[in-house]
């Protein structure tokens, strides 16, 4: 009966995590190109290394779900559930002045389970990017002075199943297929800041998007000594078209003295376009993990996006460009069999991470980096031995853009935590 309750108990978590992974997750002023800010497919304690993930197996005693290369899913050994919250603490600056926002969410919820001793097949959902944004820019219309708002609310989920098996005694391929999926909702209006009578312009934009997506990983692991292994990784994404449907409205209205707005007056235009496609690019990773067994382990990444080939419908956004990225990271468990000391059985993580990201503006490269520190708190396992819980915290700090070129500087503190299961489902048992 247990059993059954903790199913009906998982499910749950998995119907309302439908509908939490569509909120918007973040305020950067960034997010309003192409699909919105990226939202990499990580969990807290690979983050928590600067985000490395080519290489990455099992870091550590408990298993793991990977998802950013789906060839480590043959590690997997146990039945594993990850389901975890975020929360973004954002400053930006412009021209000396400065404002703060918070948004948090669903970061994730994902499965692994083991098929056979060498393969495993894993399923779940995850954002996939993130759009939420608010812009007030002042300027004159003739003799009049004006506020252009620009606005932007919604973002994509990411809902994945996948595979990975080893072949032989060194090699593990994988791969998943995805739906990714959401709406994004953008804004812009022309405001008359002293003119009370007059008509304000708004358009009003809806873009619903839905199609499959591919990735696929290879990892390589070998013994450099008895305790001590390499784990080399690629990790790619395929190009991929999906479904774009658009609609926008033009409206008028007017805004009374106290900043009120009332109905709008007319709707000066509406329209529908056409299914179009949006086209998302070719992406690669590739990296490694040196790791003394339940000790330590160290590894770095390397990030490539051929976002120049992005496409919606025909167009190619000039803001868009191709993307790198640098991640550098590790974990130290001073001594996972202490008895005496819970300070040595955590997991302690530190990393680095740095992207050119996809974006130019004002012919300025959008710049990102960031430090990232972790830990991982095991807790009390099951009287039978035959389940494992582990809470993962990470905290990223970083920057984002600059305030030259009249851009804006964003600094923030992303929070990430995660709650890891280790289980031994689907068992016969002799005994009840």
């Amino acid at each position: 009966m247990s059993r059954i309750l903790k199913n009906i108990f998982f499910l749950w978590i998995f119907a309302g995590s439908l509908s939490a992974a569509a909120q918007t997750t973040t305020s950067s002023t960034y997010s309003q190109l192409g699909p919105g800010l990226l939202n990499r497919s990580l969990l807290p304690q690979s983050r928590a290394m600067g985000g490395i993930s080519a290489g990455l197996r099992k870091p550590g005693a408990y298993n793991n779900v990977n998802l950013a290369n789906p060839a480590s899913y043959s590690a997997i050994q146990l039945t594993t559930f990850d389901a975890g919250i975020s929360g973004e603490i954002l400053d930006r600056s412009k021209g000396g002045v400065s404002e703060g926002d918070f948004t948090g969410s669903l970061s994730h919820l994902v499965f692994g389970i083991p098929v056979t001793k060498t393969s495993a097949l894993s399923f779940g959902i995850l954002p996939y990017s993130s759009l939420g944004y608010q812009t007030r820019v002042r300027g004159a219309l003739d003799t009049s002075m004006v506020d252009h708002l620009y606005s932007g609310d919604g973002g994509l989920s990411k809902a994945y199943f996948g595979y990975g098996i080893q072949l032989g005694k060194h090699f593990s391929i994988g791969a998943n297929a995805s739906y990714i999926f959401g709406k994004l909702e953008r804004s812009s209006s022309l405001e008359f800041v002293n003119d009370f009578s007059a008509f304000n312009t708004r358009q009003q934009s809806s873009s619903s998007i839905g199609g499959f997506n591919f990735d696929y990983g290879l990892q390589y692991t070998g013994n450099l000594s008895k305790n001590t292994r390499l784990v080399l990784g690629y990790a790619g994404t395929a190009s991929s078209k999906l479904d774009l449907d658009e609609s926008s409205v033009f409206t008028r209205y007017i805004k009374g003295a106290g900043g009120e707005e009332e109905v709008a007056a007319d709707t000066a235009y509406q329209y529908s376009s056409a299914t179009k496609t949006l086209k998302l690019p070719i992406m690669h990773t590739v990296g490694f993990t040196v790791e003394k067994v339940n000790k330590w382990l160290l590894g770095a990444d390397l990030r490539l996006g051929q976002w120049d080939n992005y496409r919606e419908g025909n167009e190619n956004p000039g803001e868009i460009q191709n993307s790198y990225g640098i991640s550098v990271g590790g974990q130290i468990t001073p001594d996972i069999n202490s008895v005496g000391s819970y300070l040595k059985v955590m997991d302690y993580r530190l990393g680095f991470a740095y992207d050119k990201t996809n974006m130019r503006i004002n012919n300025t490269d959008i710049k990102q980096m960031a430090v990232t520190l972790g830990f991982g708190f095991p807790l009390q396992a099951s009287p039978t031995r035959t389940t494992f819980y582990k809470i993962n915290v990470a905290a990223e700090l970083g920057q984002r853009g600059t305030e030259s070129n009249n851009l804006v500087r964003e600094r923030y503190i992303n929070i990430h935590l995660g709650f890891t299961l280790n289980d031994q489902w689907f068992r016969r048992y002799k005994f009840d």
